[in-house]
């Protein structure tokens, strides 16, 4: 993926600047490195875009999968793991005096040795944002079809496969915008239409009432069922705080000089975007399960039909959101494509190779998001899987590599419980997402 150190020609002296005339022209082509002039809200609604996703409606099933006590503790023990290991990321973006690590995997190479490093970050990070996108790819075509439904009702049923597609066309033609600046107004509209449509999808919820013969027993009624159950709604909370992916792409883009570091405005952005993440995950999962029980579904707008306006409203507003995440998600992927193709396979930097890339790239989660549209499982597995590790863990073992606090120091500590919880939740998580996975596959048509 590279080794080559990123661009830091922010506030490095010209003279300390030892990279070629070709070597600045790659670095100031790659969609990472190229632009550096973000204010600090780019920060606050990129990291929103990147955090509320399609996660935001799995919680309520979720939470009738782990119960009110489990249930309330692992999403409040999330959202504080993950602030601190988030805060962790953003101070070591600029720890070694006049350099910057623009990429993660750079600061996996600087904690872990050059090639470990690559080992370790690049295989999580794509699985991460890979499937990220192959889930908004379901997440977009879903919310399509529902919106549809609803607003015509007598009209001829149409395949989600149709919907897939349709939604994937808008990224055939944003996914050729060239870096992380440049998708701002489309991060910004997404982070609005996230909060519009959790707070509908909560307010509605309210607005329906507790529904008679309301269950908050486990949805499973057998003991491995509820076991299994349990594993897979822990990876969809996971899956639900997945900015980590992305922020140190996010931070390259604002500005730095020695006096002024990008970690200060990096962090306003980040309070910022983690209080909207409370305001929409919270109300959301407690009153979804609160309303609705054991009988909700994995997509909270699924459940709620009515007023119809309204739901058809939240789910184009789903739809506009998840736009805005994919390519929120994309950007670090084709940044990692670009570098190997022109960095070690020597290919000129020109927009012909970009515009077959990126083509190549979002028709093949298409194909894939069309192929294997199971919701629910999709997200519980890749949020085990790789989640955990690169949002409530990795950064705790790097710091400790890097830093190396005193043993049963406060920092010591609080590193090893969230390695412990995050090892917990690697392992656990996926299991139970691959048996719902197979679970549905039983009754699936492909490309249906």
């Amino acid at each position: 993926m590279g080794t080559q150190g990123p661009a830091y020609s922010d506030y490095v002296p010209n003279n300390d600047d030892t990279r070629t005339a070709k070597e600045k022209a790659i670095d100031d082509w790659l969609p990472i490195t190229s632009s550096r002039n973000a204010k600090w809200w780019y920060s606050a609604f990129h990291n929103v875009t990147a955090m509320v996703g399609a996660g935001v409606l799995g919680l309520p099933y979720a939470m009738a999968e782990l119960g009110w006590g489990p249930g309330v503790a692992v999403l409040v023990i999330s959202w504080v793991v993950t602030l601190y290991t988030l805060w962790q990321m953003v101070e070591m973006h600029e720890m070694v005096p006049g350099r910057r690590f623009d990429r993660y995997h750079e600061l996996g190479q600087y904690a872990f040795g050059e090639k470990l490093g690559l080992y370790i970050v690049v295989p999580q990070q794509l699985v991460v944002e890979v499937g990220v996108n192959i889930v908004y790819m379901v997440t977009g075509g879903k919310s399509l079809q529902k919106f549809h439904n609803l607003v015509c009702e007598d009209c001829k049923d149409i395949k989600l496969t149709y919907f897939i597609a349709i939604f994937a066309s808008a990224h055939f033609v944003l996914s050729h915008l060239p870096n992380f600046n440049s998708i701002s107004g489309v991060s910004l509209a997404a982070a609005v239409m996230s909060l519009s449509y959790s707070t509908i999808a909560w307010a509605a919820s309210a607005k329906k009432g507790v529904q008679p013969n309301v269950d908050y027993s486990y949805k499973a009624t057998t003991t491995i069922g509820k076991v299994f159950n349990f594993f897979s709604a822990l990876g969809d909370v996971a899956f639900a705080y997945a900015g980590h992916n992305v922020v140190l792409e996010i931070q390259a883009t604002i500005p730095s000089t020695p006096e002024k570091p990008s970690k200060g405005p990096m962090w306003k952005g980040v309070i910022v975007a983690y209080i909207v993440v409370a305001l929409c995950y919270f109300p959301v999962a407690l009153i979804g399960y609160y309303i609705f029980g054991n009988k909700v579904d994995d997509n909270i707008l699924i459940t709620l039909e009515k007023p119809t306006w309204l739901i058809a409203m939240a789910n184009l507003f789903v739809v506009v959101h998840v736009i805005g995440s994919y390519q929120i998600y994309a950007m670090p992927v084709f940044d990692m494509i670009e570098t190997v193709l022109v960095k070690k396979m020597n290919f000129k930097p020109t927009w012909s190779l970009r515009f077959i890339t990126r083509n190549i790239y979002v028709a093949f989660t298409m194909f894939i998001g069309m192929t294997f549209p199971f919701f629910g499982g999709l997200l519980s597995f890749f949020g085990g899987f790789a989640f955990a590790p690169t949002t409530y863990f990795l950064p705790c073992i790097m710091w400790l590599s890097i830093y190396k606090p005193r043993k049963f120091s406060a920092s010591w500590c609080a590193n090893w419980v969230c390695i412990i919880l995050g090892v917990i939740l690697m392992i656990v998580s996926p299991i139970g997402g691959l048996r719902t996975i197979i679970i549905q596959a039983k009754t699936y048509k492909f490309y249906s």
